[in-house]
């Protein structure tokens, strides 16, 4: 962060720290507590600007060890005493954002210090954005910025992903598939938060090769704990879990659903249909944006002030289109579309060929690729003036959502782009 201001700036501007023409950074910094007792957490960041100075410890893990909570409610003390902002964790550990903490400390240590998390592949995504898309501005902080891609993406560093759903995984998947699973077996809940990092690792994954922030959507009020018992509710009440990925100027959100008990997992995406045209013209429009698509893709019309929808798969849809129309009234008009690629669920653990998290995270990124990326949303034709000239004036381009390119998208452990 202190050679290269422009990565350590991005990392550092949701924790309110001013963007200051240098950043200070110390490492194994001296405290003593309230008993006397010498403290060393892991680093200090400082940075100035005019007349603010904003201040925060960092405590840092890497591989398996996990933050522990007396550890850093020590340093939350220690921050509080010697005036700093707050305190900065980061590990292997990922959560949705910043704010929210893996570790469980007493609220009123946080009246007055705050608490901020960086898990290491939130900091490798920072890196590669800012390499690859935003850029350095000078050469040698971008082969520094480089070398740091390079080594936090060696399995060396300790500074890894997301590595499997954990111990916990098969027993539930079990369990969900005899249905003999129950919303309060403890269990559930360590399989739900296993799932929520591994959204997480998605969407933050998908914004490497991206370079734009792709997000999970959630309610504003909603909290890491309720979010978790919804999953766990879920999981219990239909053997299944479910994330949602948002990319900047897609034509909708990216649905991954794993279904335990058929052992699928499904990748969806939901748009609306067009709204002009007949009702067959509106299905015609989308199987010509579908030319290249898979045969086994399920497509789903939807309709207003009904209930029941139409599927079939592409296939058949090409062959006969009129199988998407609404079977009571053929000529209602469909209000929306679901695209959904339904593959079998990975069963081994860790990341390697065949593995839940592999297989998963690779149908994601080829349904983006091969199907969300492509569509475009439907537009009214801007009404015309009649007249000399009229005709002349082009159309105006819709917003198209950010490309995967083939050499763009990378695995956990690939080489980072060289450096010249």
């Amino acid at each position: 962060m202190r050679a290269v201001p422009e990565f350590g700036h991005a990392l550092l501007k949701e924790l309110g720290a001013p963007r200051s023409p240098a950043i200070e950074t110390f490492a194994e910094v001296r405290f003593k507590d309230g008993a006397g007792k010498l403290v060393i957490p892991d680093g200090a960041v400082v940075c100035r600007r005019g007349q603010k100075t904003w201040t925060c410890l960092v405590e840092v893990k890497t591989a398996g060890a996990p933050l522990k909570d007396e550890q850093v409610g020590c340093y939350l003390d220690i921050a509080r005493d010697n005036g700093f902002d707050g305190v900065l964790t980061i590990s292997n550990q990922i959560t949705a954002s910043s704010s929210e903490s893996p570790v469980a400390v007493d609220g009123r240590k946080l009246r007055r210090t705050a608490l901020w998390h960086f898990s290491w592949w939130r900091v490798l995504t920072e890196a590669i954005v800012q390499h690859r898309y935003r850029g350095i501005s000078d050469p040698d902080q971008a082969w520094i910025l480089g070398e740091l891609i390079a080594y936090l993406d060696s399995a060396a560093s300790g500074a890894g992903g997301f590595e499997d759903m954990g111990d916990k995984w098969v027993a539930v998947r079990k369990a969900a598939r005899d249905g003999t699973l129950r919303q309060n077996d403890p269990e559930a809940r360590a399989v739900a938060e296993r799932w929520e990092e591994f959204t997480q690792y998605l969407c933050l994954g998908m914004s490497q090769d991206l370079g734009r922030s792709v997000t999970s959507p959630r309610p504003r009020k909603q909290t890491t704990a309720a979010r978790l018992d919804e999953s766990v509710k879920q999981l219990a009440a239909e053997g299944s879990l479910t994330a949602v990925l948002r990319v900047p100027d897609a034509v909708g959100d990216l649905r991954i659903r794993a279904d335990l008990r058929a052992r699928r997992t499904l990748a969806s995406v939901t748009f609306d249909a067009p709204r002009e045209g007949r009702a067959k013209s509106r299905i015609t429009w989308l199987l010509r944006q579908l030319a290249d698509a898979p045969d086994d893709l399920r497509v789903e019309a939807a309709f207003p002030s009904a209930r029941e929808t139409t599927s079939a798969l592409l296939s058949d849809a090409r062959e006969q289109p009129e199988k998407l129309l609404y079977g009571a009234d053929p000529k209602r008009e469909p209000r929306a579309f679901t695209i959904t690629l339904a593959r079998a669920m990975g069963q081994k653990r860790g990341k390697e060929a065949g593995s839940f998290v592999r297989e998963t995270r690779a149908q994601t990124f080829d349904v983006y690729r091969d199907i969300v990326q492509r569509l475009k949303a439907w537009q009214p034709k801007a009404p015309k003036l009649h007249g000399p000239g009229a005709d002349d004036v082009p159309d105006a381009p819709s917003p198209e959502p950010p490309r995967f390119e083939d050499a763009d998208v990378r695995e956990v452990g690939d080489a980072p782009d060289p450096v010249s």
